[in-house]
């Protein structure tokens, strides 16, 4: 009866310890994977706004989503996950106000659009990569199909280009894990946030040009990283207009690679 009874013990003990392990193992798995849309908080018109990261740690994965926040800078990136006509008057008011910016496509427009990112290059700007599908990056745990999302798109921008890609990393809608960041940090990309956007990317419900200032132009801060949609068709009638105004602040324009200290 005795011996019974230690048995059953013994049994409540094992089964209590592979449980214990069990959620220890669950939490470090959703440490590990934690997963995160990139967001931000403003404070007061004028103050940088904080992000789901702060700029220490999102440097451990050579990430950024800010620049020097003591200096008058802006850092103009566009986001392109296809064409629909705006891109070219984009490119002549950057071309007009001699100011760089980051363009991140996806792999498909590259193929499809092969002179505008000609143009983008030629030009002095930037071309990042925003992977070949814009999935959500988070749920891609394997290094593999990670790279893979990234490689095509370089291939296909040195296909056309002849030259290889800049290694600027956006992730798609700003979806990312911790274990994303440290494949692309492996993979030799820098990761761009933002500090600055709006909500211009919805085709049928464009922002009327007040909407747009009022965020754009309030919000503005030193070394902000500004986030456009080039497929925006308010972007493409404000910009010239918006660019004046920025330097009228008192601002300039400066490439992504500044963001990095080695570039």
């Amino acid at each position: 009866m005795e011996h019974a009874y230690r048995v059953r013990l013994a049994a409540i003990g094992v089964f209590l310890l592979a449980l214990v392990a069990g959620w220890m193992w669950l939490a470090n798995r959703d440490a590990v994977v934690e997963t995160a849309s990139w967001g931000l908080s403003f404070p007061r018109p004028g103050e940088c706004p904080a992000g789901n990261a702060d700029a220490a740690e999102l440097a451990e994965w050579d990430a950024v989503y800010v620049g020097d926040t003591e200096e008058p800078v802006l850092y103009l990136t566009f986001d392109a996950g296809y064409e629909n006509g705006h891109t070219e008057a984009i490119l002549d008011v950057l071309a007009k106000h001699k100011a760089p910016a980051a363009f991140f496509v996806v792999g498909p427009y590259i193929r499809q659009n092969p002179a505008l990112v000609k143009r983008m290059a030629a030009e002095g700007h930037t071309v990042g990569n925003h992977t070949w599908h814009h999935w959500d990056m988070d749920r891609i745990s394997d290094r593999e199909t990670f790279a893979k999302e990234l490689s095509d798109v370089a291939d296909a921008y040195e296909q056309t280009v002849g030259q290889p890609m800049p290694r600027y990393y956006r992730p798609p809608r700003g979806i990312y894990a911790e274990q994303n960041l440290a494949m692309a940090q492996t993979l030799g990309y820098r990761t761009v946030f933002w500090s600055l956007a709006y909500v211009d990317w919805k085709q049928d419900e464009q922002p009327s040009r007040e909407e747009a200032f009022d965020k754009l132009l309030g919000r503005v801060h030193n070394g902000a990283v500004v986030l456009l949609h080039s497929t925006s068709a308010t972007n493409a009638e404000i910009l010239d207009e918006l660019l004046t105004k920025w330097e009228e602040m008192g601002y300039r324009f400066a490439p992504i690679s500044e963001l990095f200290r080695d570039g």
